[in-house]
């Protein structure tokens, strides 16, 4: 057999048939459109036998025939157009080698990958693939169960070596606290460039979580965090620490997944400042140690102005009547939640009545016309598991709050308005009275701009149980009602100046009359000095 090296796949490509020397048909259209150049073919998948139904760009190794990983190899190392490379087999076995070994040295020589996904692969693969290929990465994507030491020390060695720059970092697989250790001092050599970091289901505990925040303590653009079903039920300590790096300066995070990671209320006391006041979005669903206890410390949170939560999602967990009053306090003053997800099919999210009128009072607050104005009109509690909707009918009773929910959620422009018509009959307008007639063109304004509230739906339902000509008279008997009484109230105020000006008047005329008194009584003093003068001057001259 000749020597498969570089050398021997150059001097044969131009005169090789690829349909002769690969295992099936559809391995030889893809190596045919690499030599050919084509600028649609950006990803290609590496697997054993067809998992992706018709895909064209997967490869696939059929039996012991062809070498259909050499030529693979070759044409990789020639791509320009190729950004993707998933890799769910490696070829191993006698006279397998030389296959392999092209097809790492055509990876490593390609300068247009910048994803690679590879799963299931043997230490010693990933170690050499580590080795003489990641330098050209700019993005890595790691899956593979069972993930051992030796994997992470070699992915540690290359991220130290300072030669990548990793946008995206994911790795499953049971690293343990030891394999966190051996990533952490590489994490420094990324940071300028990591933006995405995912270690879900990884055994990390205590100490890994701590080993991973002072890394991250260099990871100042890092926006997206998985640590999804790690163990932190004890790791509180370690939890407030991971608060303190989202509360620094240049800390950019927006997501951060806390799923299903035992996480207990004292956890999520050391926590809470931090993830609700510096991420847009916090999953702790599934955590279902945390108690109303819990989510009293996350409510004060919410009540912050510097919170900047925008979707919570707390599925999986039995928040109860407690726990929703609890949360119900921080909603009303929030200014920042957009999606709230809670959903447990297990134990129907354990709320009565009164948990849900604490929802439904944050949403609609009844109580007055400018409560209602000010509720949450832009919240919306998603009764989901996060991944896709669940039948609300199928584990709860119809519910007001989830009434004004879906206004929030499919109408928001009109949310406030329909809820104001449907809590409140009959409008009170003294309030306003002040503004007199002024007032009357803003509720006729009011009420044109409130006439598609009486077309709108919800779940195939009008939100507002009146007719058309109903809303009208509605409309009209308002605005008559309030008209005689706005014009009541301004001839009140008519009057009322009148006779102020009148008052004015009379004190006019009473300063003029006191005032010509006083000007006739000098005049009469005058006069009086004037004739006397006159006396004395006769009495001189005789």
């Amino acid at each position: 057999m000749d020597q498969r090296d570089y050398h021997y796949y150059e001097v044969n490509e131009a005169t090789i048939n690829l349909w002769s020397i690969v295992s099936c048909n559809g391995n030889a259209q893809i190596l045919q459109r690499l030599r050919d150049g084509d600028e649609n073919l950006s990803s290609i998948t590496l697997n054993k036998i067809y998992c992706c139904g018709n895909n064209p760009n997967e490869f696939v190794i059929r039996g012991w025939r062809g070498d259909d990983f050499g030529w693979l190899g070759y044409f990789i190392g020639k791509s320009g157009y190729l950004q993707e490379l998933s890799i769910r087999y490696w070829p191993k076995g006698e006279g397998r080698e030389q296959q392999s070994r092209a097809l790492v040295e055509g990876i490593a020589r390609n300068q247009s990958i910048r994803t690679l996904r590879a799963y299931g692969l043997s230490d010693d693969v990933f170690s050499v693939i580590c080795a003489e290929v990641l330098i050209n990465l700019s993005q890595l994507e790691v899956l593979h169960l069972g993930f051992g030491r030796s994997c992470c020390s070699a992915l540690g060695t290359v991220l130290r070596s300072g030669t990548m720059k990793l946008k995206e970092l994911r790795l499953y697989g049971n690293i343990g606290d030891i394999g966190v250790a051996s990533l952490g001092n590489g994490f420094s050599r990324i940071a300028p460039f990591l933006k995405t970091l995912d270690l879900r289901c990884n055994s990390i505990g205590n100490d890994g979580l701590m080993t991973l925040v002072r890394a991250l303590a260099n990871c100042p653009g890092l926006e997206i965090l998985y640590l999804s079903e790690n163990d932190f039920s004890l790791a509180a300590l370690e939890l407030g620490s991971l608060s303190d790096w989202l509360q620094r300066k240049h800390t950019n995070l927006k997501e951060l997944d806390l799923f299903e990671c035992g996480i207990n209320d004292d956890g999520l006391q050391a926590f809470a400042e931090g993830g609700a006041n510096h991420c847009e979005e916090l999953r702790l669903s599934y955590n279902d140690s945390i108690t109303a206890t819990g989510l009293r410390h996350l409510s004060h949170v919410l009540l912050s102005e510097s919170c900047r939560l925008q979707r919570l999602y707390l599925n999986g967990m039995d928040i109860g009547d407690e726990g929703a009053e609890a949360l119900a306090v921080g909603l009303a003053g929030n200014q920042s939640l957009r999606r709230l997800h809670f959903f447990n099919a297990d134990t129907d999210v354990a709320m009565t009545p009164i948990g849900w009128s604490a929802f439904s009072t944050v949403l609609c607050d009844t109580s007055s016309i400018n409560n209602t104005y000010l509720s949450n009109h832009t919240i919306e509690l998603c009764w989901d598991d996060g991944y896709e909707d669940v039948d609300e009918d199928e584990y709860i009773d119809e519910s007001r709050a989830l009434v004004y929910a879906r206004l929030n959620e499919q109408h928001p422009q009109h949310a406030a308005k329909c809820k104001i018509l449907m809590s409140h009959p009959h409008l009170d307008m003294k309030p306003f009275f002040s503004w007199k007639m002024k007032l009357l063109p803003l509720v006729v304004d009011w009420f044109k701009r409130a006439k598609p509230c009486t077309a709108l739906t919800i779940s195939g339902r009008r939100v507002l149980e009146e007719s058309d000509e109903a809303f009208q008279s509605r409309r009209s008997w308002d605005v008559l009602e309030r008209r005689e009484a706005l014009i009541s109230e301004a001839w009140k105020d008519e009057i009322a100046m009148a006779e102020e000006e009148n008052k004015r008047l009379r004190e006019d005329v009473e300063q003029r009359d006191g005032k010509i008194a006083r000007l006739e009584k000098e005049n009469k003093r005058l006069r009086k000095i004037i004739e006397s003068a006159k006396r004395s001057l006769f009495g001189l001259e005789s």
